[in-house]
């Protein structure tokens, strides 16, 4: 068996992140969502201002997934968290353990950091993936209801 690598994403890997995030937003019934270019992701991966992480998992030389992730703050713990925004591993390299090396990375490096907190969302039809965060431990936050506002939305808001 290959041995599972969980490495920092570099430059050179933004083309691979684009192409593992556009097979996310099929995978979410969402294939013509994705609007961000390779150029977006450099941006808000490489920049000097970067305010977002990637790490890619791979299996011997074949890179199979992704996380996604930046930091947040608990104002009742007084503490920083990190919030994983994205998780992919593409489904033929599934049940391999790479979801649960990259989850287990994330965690380790929240514990090492002192965040208080290892947070994410799962679109609740997604049972596989609810299952698999279940079973290592994760409790779903129902009492919360998240929002958002973007595009039109965001800049009408903005400007009121």
């Amino acid at each position: 068996m290959n041995p599972i690598d969980i490495r920092a994403a570099t430059p050179s890997d933004v083309p691979r992140i684009l192409e593992l995030i556009t097979a996310l937003a099929i995978y979410e019934k969402e294939p013509d969502a994705v609007v961000a270019t390779e150029h977006d992701l450099h941006t808000a991966l490489f920049d000097d201002k970067a305010r977002v992480h990637a790490v890619l998992c791979d299996i011997g030389d074949t890179n199979v997934g992704f996380a996604l992730y930046f930091y947040n703050f608990s104002t009742w713990r007084g503490k920083h968290g990190i919030f994983l925004e994205d998780l992919f591993v593409e489904p033929e390299h599934r049940g391999k353990g790479a979801g649960l090396a990259l989850l287990k990375y994330l965690a380790k490096k929240a514990v090492s950091e002192g965040c208080e907190r290892f947070e994410w969302n799962v679109l609740d039809w997604n049972t596989p993936s609810i299952e698999f965060y279940e079973s290592v431990g994760a409790v779903a936050m129902s009492e919360w209801i998240g929002y958002r506002l973007c595009g039109t939305a965001l800049t009408e808001f903005a400007a009121s």
